[in-house]
This record gives C-alpha cells, sequence and structure tokens, in this order.
C-alpha cells in the first residue's frame, strides 16, 4: 500500500472515530436534539432490551480489549500494514459504538430523576467535565499516536518511532488511567439516570475494570519495574484508590 494512500485511510479512519466520539458525547447525554440516545430509540419488551444492550456493551468490551492485546496485534499486523494498526482500532471501535447507536433499546424507569434546574446544570457540568479530562488525557501522552496519525505520519515520511517510554504528565500523577476516569464520570453524571442510562453505566463500569486488568499486563510486560513501582504509588482510576502492590 502507496505511503500517501496510507496516510489518507489513516486520516478517514481518524474521522470516522471522532465523529463517533462527539455523537457519543450527546448519546450519553441524552439531549434533546439527538436522532438516538440512551433514552431515545427501538423499543422492546424489557427483557429484550436488556439481553440486546449487554449484547452490546459486551461486543464493544470485547472488540476494545481483544484488538489491543499484543498476541491479536501481532497476527492482524500479519493481514494489515503496521502502520494502520491503531487506525483500524480506532475505525473498528467507531463501528461498534455505531451499532450501539443504531440498536441500543431504552428501558423507562428511573432510579433518580433531578427536577431542580440549577441543580440539573451542575450535573451537566460535572458531565461534560468528565469528556473535557478524557480528552486532555489523551493531549498529555500523545493524541496522535493514541487514534494512529503518528504511525501513518512517520510511515510516510520513512521515519521509525522513537521507543516508548513510560511517561506519567499531570493527571498521570493522580490517576494511571484518566482516560477512563473521564469516561467513569461522564457516565455516571446525569440528572436523569434511567434504567437504561442505569445498564449502560454498570456494563461500561464492568468493562472498564476488566479491560484494565488485561492492559495492566501489557504495560507490566513492556515497562517492567518501572510500572511496578508505579502503580504502587499511584490510583487506577480514583485518586489513592487501586494501588498495587
Amino acid at each position: 500500500m502507496g505511503r500517501a494512500i496510507v496516510m489518507l485511510v489513516s486520516l478517514a479512519c481518524y474521522a470516522a472515530f471522532f465523529a463517533s466520539f462527539v455523537y457519543l458525547v450527546g448519546w450519553v447525554g441524552a439531549f434533546d436534539f439527538m436522532p438516538t440516545h440512551v433514552d431515545k430509540g427501538l423499543s422492546a419488551s424489557m427483557g429484550t432490551a436488556i439481553a440486546i444492550n449487554i449484547g452490546l456493551v459486551a461486543l464493544f468490551g470485547l472488540q476494545h480489549s481483544i484488538m489491543a492485546r499484543q498476541g491479536f496485534k501481532a497476527a492482524w499486523t500479519k493481514i494489515v500494514p503496521q502502520s494502520l494498526e491503531r487506525s483500524f482500532y480506532c475505525l473498528a471501535t467507531a463501528i461498534v459504538l455505531a451499532a450501539m447507536f443504531v440498536w441500543w433499546h431504552p428501558i423507562e424507569g428511573n432510579l433518580w430523576l433531578v427536577e431542580n434546574p440549577l441543580l440539573r446544570n451542575v450535573i451537566y457540568g460535572v458531565f461534560f467535565f468528565g469528556w473535557a479530562f478524557l480528552f486532555v488525557a489523551t493531549l498529555l501522552l500523545n493524541h496522535f499516536e493514541l487514534f494512529g496519525l503518528q504511525q501513518a505520519w512517520h510511515y510516510l515520511q520513512s521515519k521509525a518511532a522513537a521507543p516508548h517510554t513510560l511517561k506519567t504528565p499531570l493527571l498521570y500523577k493522580w490517576v494511571r488511567h484518566p482516560i477512563q476516569t473521564g469516561v467513569f464520570i461522564a457516565i455516571w453524571a446525569t440528572p436523569d439516570m434511567t434504567y437504561g442510562h442505569l445498564l449502560f453505566a454498570v456494563g461500561y463500569t464492568i468493562y472498564i475494570y476488566i479491560g484494565l486488568h488485561y492492559e495492566e499486563q501489557d504495560l507490566v510486560e513492556e515497562f517492567g519495574e518501572d510500572y511496578i513501582e508505579y502503580r504502587r504509588k499511584v490510583g487506577k482510576i480514583i485518586p489513592g484508590i487501586g494501588k498495587q502492590a
């Protein structure tokens, strides 16, 4: 595959992922102007809705975790260029999210419903803070490498990537996984916790802890004692909580 084509494919994958991420913010926020969201979509009996929704969350978790493992990457890069491995990961994430947006089944009923306008605005402020926290966390490491653009750019320039080193800038001194911290804040900060939203929040929280278990195994293998020492000192997704000896 030509170098310029690799760069264009990577840009297209990034655009697809970015569009799905923006939609995800509105989808989780359940804003009325959204075509679909966590509380607006297809209808079915409660049992069917729960089964389908659990399947969609599980699909996201499996795609996100399996494609991130080193064994999968080694096999996958025998089929696709190494320079596009991360881009295709992002594209697959966008496709899975699109499936969730289309086939999610809202479940009526509320665990809580905040009606006070001021308090609703405060909660929405926390919601947007969570997404902003996530975005800043990607910038603090390497946003463009995380989403595959840097790999394609290096390939375009016939430039080798620098070896990875363990970096813990700013937010990473508070928690080991601030990207997931941001998601955790955003999915739980809602003034209208419907049962459908609750299922999504619980399901994604379970995925976070399962996924991070395997991710940290890879990080220990990559960075060795440096990462082991880092996780002794810093909490996982909540400051001070989840330190590991």
